[in-house]
């Protein structure tokens, strides 16, 4: 069996290959007794899951399933026609992703587990406020509330398709509104441009028109989370000259 691992031109000998694990995770599955093992970034992984589209050969070192990733040790053709039916492997790795499970080191895992807690904080924050003050929630407080509550993050599964569950998780413990912030907008036609992309990129414009005297009038809303720094970008932009109202 061949026990090298060729990442571009370069050969790797199966001592080494744990190195390649410090970027990519190994998926595996087994079949008849037999492990079929590929090596490939943890991100297209999420992705798979996800259901969104995703290029997996573009996202592993090396187009060879193993039946022992890490000692470098390929499958043969005729073994991998006896189980898949095929020797591509594009399809044998999307089998693979799709009826295996995902090897990960300890460390690995905590660390996705970690990026992804900060996400959904991140998340939470800019998206709710606090329904009793109107005030955001610090992220330390939504923090608490997570340790308190005992939410496993999945180091795998997309932060948008988490989120309603994590939230869930914590509304006993801390009060959340997810009602988005109406805010009207007055600025001269000159200075529309310059602020266009931040009501965008901030917030949903639901209505717009021009006012007689030449001024942009607009509907935003926005997260209560982005309210300081949605009106301070805005001021900015504008040396100040906007006129910004929150609506009742």
């Amino acid at each position: 069996m061949n026990r090298v691992v060729t990442v571009g031109k370069k050969d790797y000998p199966k001592e080494h290959t744990d190195t390649l694990l410090d970027e990519y995770i190994i998926a595996r599955f087994k079949s008849r007794g037999e492990n079929f093992e590929i090596l490939i970034k943890p991100d297209a992984v999420e992705k798979f899951r996800g259901k969104r589209d995703v290029d997996i050969l573009e996202n592993m070192p090396v187009d060879k399933v193993f039946s022992d990733a890490k000692k470098g040790e390929e499958v043969s053709n005729d073994l991998l026609n006896n189980i898949f039916e095929t020797t591509d492997v594009e399809k044998v790795a999307t089998t693979i992703l799709e009826k295996g499970d995902v090897q990960i080191t300890t460390e690995q895992r905590r660390k996705r587990q970690e990026q992804k807690r900060k996400e959904i904080i991140n998340r939470i924050v800019r998206n709710s406020m606090n329904p009793q003050t109107g005030t955001p929630h610090p992220p330390a407080r939504i923090e608490n509330a997570l340790n308190e509550a005992k939410v496993h993050i999945d180091p795998f599964k997309p932060v948008s398709l988490q989120m309603d569950e994590v939230v869930d998780s914590i509304r006993d413990l801390i009060p959340l509104s997810f009602k988005k912030l109406e805010v009207s907008i007055k600025v001269r036609g000159d200075l529309y441009g310059k602020i266009y992309g931040e009501l965008k990129s901030l917030g949903t414009i639901a209505k717009e028109d021009w006012l007689s005297d030449g001024r942009w009038y607009g509907i935003v809303k926005i997260p209560a989370g982005v309210k300081d720094e949605f009106f301070e970008r805005l001021n900015h932009l504008t040396k100040g000259q906007v006129e910004i109202e929150i609506k009742d």
